[in-house]
């Protein structure tokens, strides 16, 4: 019995030990983020490049966390991983394809087959939780599946005008329920991409509202769900119509 349990405390010793090897500040990160995006979530990929030794070795830094690693991680801990994983292999993206207008012209010649067949997202290129993964299955088979968190789509960032805004600044476990607020409060709150016009009754909605309106209203109705961000009481009976989505790059000119 005492050998099993000194076994057992090896072992939890060398599990947190594990745990303790990521750094769950995403320092790394945080740095190229407050570096090289602007206040208004734009990115300046020409500049970026020349850090792209850091950036790699961010990268690196997710790639070697294992399956057994990232389950020790508590759920905030998690969402921060991987939606950082999402936007930091999205810049990795568009800097193996720079000079590009979007990110629609990775994959083929016809940026609007690549759209349709959701090219640039199923595009297999890096290392993450043991095996090769794409974009689509950090947001769909982890993000979307694990957690019943809509928010995540106010925080991942597919590198065009359209999305939501880059944060300056890396998710982090401890911030991340103040920060999924603000990214919400701050994508409903851009005009470019939300508003109402009270007197026609007309709500005018990101098309990401469109895309996943599963996501939105499991809880609760749409109009709802995003009420907190107008000032104006929307009815329950507002037409909505969806914008059109920009997929230009969300470059620093």
């Amino acid at each position: 019995m005492r050998v099993l349990f000194f076994v057992f405390v090896y072992l939890l010793c060398i599990q947190t030990a594990q745990a303790k090897d990521f750094d769950q500040s995403h320092k790394i990160w945080d740095t190229l983020l407050k570096k090289y995006v602007t206040s208004e979530g734009l990115v300046a990929y020409k500049e970026f490049q020349k850090d792209n030794v850091l950036l790699e070795q961010y990268l690196g830094s997710l790639s070697q966390v294992s399956e057994e690693e990232y389950k020790s991680f508590t759920k905030s801990e998690k969402l921060a991983f991987l939606i950082n994983a999402y936007n930091a292999f999205t810049i990795r993206l568009i800097l193996d394809h720079y000079p590009v207008k979007s990110i629609s012209d990775i994959g083929g010649p016809l940026p609007l087959l690549n759209l349709a067949r959701g090219a640039p997202w199923k595009k297999n290129f890096f290392s993450l939780l043991g095996e090769t993964r794409n974009l689509d299955w950090i947001e769909h088979q982890k993000l979307r599946k694990d957690f019943s968190e809509p928010r995540i789509h106010f925080a991942i960032v597919c590198a065009s005008l359209g999305c939501p805004l880059l944060k300056g600044e890396a998710y982090t476990g401890k911030q991340m329920e103040i920060q999924l607020k603000t990214a919400k409060l701050s994508f409903l709150r851009d005009p470019k991409k939300n508003s109402y016009d009270s007197k026609k009754n007309i709500l005018y909605l990101s098309k990401i509202f469109d895309w996943f309106k599963e996501d939105f209203t499991k809880q609760s109705t749409l109009i709802e769900f995003i009420q907190e961000g107008f000032e104006e009481k929307i009815k329950i009976d507002a037409l909505v119509e969806f914008n059109e989505y920009s997929w230009k790059l969300n470059e620093k000119k």
